[in-house]
């Protein structure tokens, strides 16, 4: 369906938030690759909120839902920098959606000054059994 919209250039482009979620301004999380799969023009936003009035940013494992509302509805205001960045597409055919992603997601957390090079998601859950697995058999080839 998601080919099918952007074959049609009538249509409007498609808003869609590669990451799911959010996580606590420090860092971009791993992007999902299926909205990278599809082609077309991919136009990158950079948002980072601002904390000093309010803070937008749950913390799922500290707050519940009300005390979360609570803050967000007392508090002075939400304020945001958004940076709207140059278009990208694929650089090649083979380019994959994961690495097409990977670079959007680069590009993302440069101009918002966040880190990248792990998957900020990890902050909530633990690493499955078989990455770990997977990382131990290498390293075990190498030794």
């Amino acid at each position: 369906r998601l080919r099918k919209h952007i074959a049609d250039k009538a249509k409007l482009p498609i808003l869609i938030f590669p990451e799911g979620t959010c996580i606590n301004n420090t860092s971009v999380m791993m992007f999902k690759k299926g909205s990278f799969e599809v082609g077309g023009t991919i136009h990158p936003v950079a948002i980072k909120y601002d904390p000093r009035f309010g803070d937008a940013f749950w913390n799922t494992a500290k707050y519940s839902v009300m005390t979360y509302g609570f803050n967000v509805l007392t508090s002075w205001a939400i304020v945001c920098n958004v940076w709207y960045l140059p278009p990208m597409v694929k650089e090649l055919e083979e380019e994959d959606a994961a690495h097409f992603a990977n670079r959007v997601k680069a590009v993302i957390a440069a101009r918002g000054g966040r880190s990248v090079p792990w998957d900020g998601a990890l902050k909530r859950k633990k690493v499955k059994e078989s990455l770990k697995e997977e990382q131990q058999k290498k390293y075990c080839q190498i030794v």
